[in-house]
């Protein structure tokens, strides 16, 4: 697996977007990594705050900043020109830029420049730097969950990674499985399964979850989905290689069409738990649906619960927002399914 080396503090660069969903790399690190963020940096036209201190350059390096995060995920990996002068001056001087998105910012002549005359570096985290293999479906030991969606942006991540920490506080031995820009970052290793060749995703998702303990739980961080068009074959590569024993389906209230695709209805839950269970039986016949995670910021406080029960009633599986609710629900009936009572300790991760 690639291994991230990221020098904190860091400054989430946040640039002028005004899609909040666009800010999910920084969202990630705010919530998930806020000790090692001093603030962001917006330009003149942002319309996304994520609730950090505003700071531009001058004040980052006086407050000892170290590497300058792109907290942006751009639909294809664009960079901005008027990012550029940004991203000049933090390299020239000294700050690293951490780069999650498809452009490699080290075939910028511009960046390259700046680079060499400052001591700043640039670390590109969609890299893959290790030769793959193709999958063999070969059954491996140990137990994976992964973590799947009715759309892109849902929680996959947010899910997993609150569902290691709830492992941990239960005693259950489970690692963190990154597979996404964000998810690297924020465990310092894993692989960009979205920047592998299409041949070799399914055998990187093997080999991000290898053999390991009967007791032992890797929890998978889902990309795409299955039902957007634009993302459905990494979600496929990834389900397969993953042979999942148990998935947790992802979803969004707000959202009434696929993120990139506005022609296409957001499924069904119970349709999206019935497609995954059937794709993943190719390569796992025992494979279960025990939860699904709802962002539920959008709905009302007085109707949250109720909406969350209803969905619960419908599918017949724990129905949660995890970042409200903890995942123990989920965990119960996770144990409840498999039965694993072999305590251990969560490494997110390693």
């Amino acid at each position: 697996m690639n291994t991230l080396q990221m020098k904190s503090p860091y400054v989430i660069f946040l640039g002028d977007i005004e899609d909040k969903t666009l800010a999910k790399t920084g969202a990630g690190l705010a919530k998930w990594c806020g000790d090692s963020v001093l603030g962001q940096l917006r330009l003149p036209g942002c319309g996304v705050d994520l609730g950090l201190a505003d700071i531009d350059l001058e004040q980052a390096i006086a407050q000892g900043a170290r590497s300058l995060v792109i907290g942006v995920a751009t639909v294809g990996g664009s960079i901005k020109p008027n990012w550029m002068p940004t991203f000049v001056a933090a390299l020239e001087q000294g700050l690293d830029i951490v780069n999650g998105l498809h452009t490699d910012l080290a075939l910028i002549p511009e960046l390259m420049a700046a680079q060499q005359r400052g001591s700043g570096q640039i670390v590109n985290v969609r890299q893959v730097r290790s030769e793959l293999p193709i999958a063999t479906g070969r059954k491996r030991t140990g137990m994976r969950l992964l973590t799947v969606g009715t759309d892109c942006a849902v929680g996959k991540k947010y899910t997993a990674l609150a569902l290691t920490v709830g492992l941990n506080a239960a005693g259950i031995d489970a690692t963190f499985r990154a597979t996404g820009q964000t998810g690297i970052m924020i465990a310092g290793n894993g692989l960009p399964i979205d920047s592998v060749v299409s041949d070799f995703v399914s055998g990187a998702a093997e080999l991000i979850s290898p053999d390991n303990h009967d007791a032992h739980w890797d929890i998978i961080e889902g990309q795409g989905s299955l039902f957007n068009p634009s993302f459905s074959a990494v979600s496929m590569g990834l389900l397969h290689g993953s042979q999942p024993d148990a998935i947790i389906v992802c979803h969004d209230s707000t959202r009434k069409t696929v993120s990139t695709c506005p022609d296409y209805a957001i499924p069904d839950i119970q349709d999206c738990i019935n497609l995954h269970l059937q794709c993943a039986r190719i390569v796992n016949p025992n494979v279960k649906c025990v939860g699904v995670s709802v962002n539920t910021l959008a709905v009302p406080p007085r109707d949250r619960l109720a909406y969350l029960q209803e969905i619960e009633r419908k599918v017949g599986v724990p129905c949660i927002d995890p970042l409200i609710d903890g995942c123990e629900a989920i965990i119960d009936n996770i144990n409840r399914l498999f039965h694993r009572e072999e305590a251990g300790q969560v490494h997110v991760g390693n």
